[in-house]
């Protein structure tokens, strides 16, 4: 469990400094450039990201049950994992209207991961992990909007069949991942 929590502090605050403390992150990009920064930034969040999966993969060996979670909430968690697959690609694929009202689609789209997973698994592991992700989520989207809020970022509005493709291959990836990746990759199956 400890090796989570390291793990899930040095990926979250990593990736918090734009949320509590953006005059820092730029002083130290003013001083040693962006490129420092981002290698910094990439170094210390593939540590914590290692740390989490590791770390993660160790406390489901000795499970601390908080709740037992209903086998329904596989299937609910499955489905809400399909916008946020969508959201993921709105993220990267110009021009939708999702980006343009949203702004930061990836957020909105952690924050569904997180949740879903949070509904159906109940160890303190799980808590930590999922919970701590969707905290994060809800203050990196709230920060970005007040930020965007502050510099006036206006999006172009984007086309419908931009989303359309979105969607498309959101569902598409989606169900590759929840058909056969997650099973594969972390040893349960959500239509299992």
């Amino acid at each position: 469990m400890t090796v989570l929590i390291i793990g899930l502090v040095l990926f979250l605050c990593t990736h918090s400094a734009r949320i509590v403390a953006e005059d820092n992150r730029a002083q130290y990009i003013a001083h040693y450039g962006a490129a420092k920064w981002k290698l910094a930034y990439s170094i210390v969040s593939v540590i914590g990201l290692v740390l989490i999966v590791w770390g993660y993969a160790q406390a489901r060996y000795d499970p601390v049950y908080l709740w037992f979670p209903p086998v329904w909430t596989r299937h609910l968690a499955a489905l809400l994992l399909l916008p946020a697959f969508i959201l993921l690609v709105a993220t990267y694929l110009p021009g939708t209207r999702m980006k343009s009202a949203l702004g930061h689609p990836m957020s909105a789209g952690v924050k569904l991961w997180a949740l879903a997973h949070l509904i159906s698994n109940g160890t303190l592991a799980d808590v930590l992990l999922f919970g701590s992700f969707l905290v994060w989520s809800i203050a990196a989207f709230a920060s970005a909007r007040k930020r965007d809020r502050a510099h006036g970022v206006v999006r172009a509005d984007g086309a419908l069949g931009r989303d359309a493709l979105a969607v498309l291959i959101g569902a598409g990836v989606w169900f590759v991942f929840a058909r056969y990746l997650h099973a594969w990759l972390f040893g349960v199956a959500p239509f299992g």
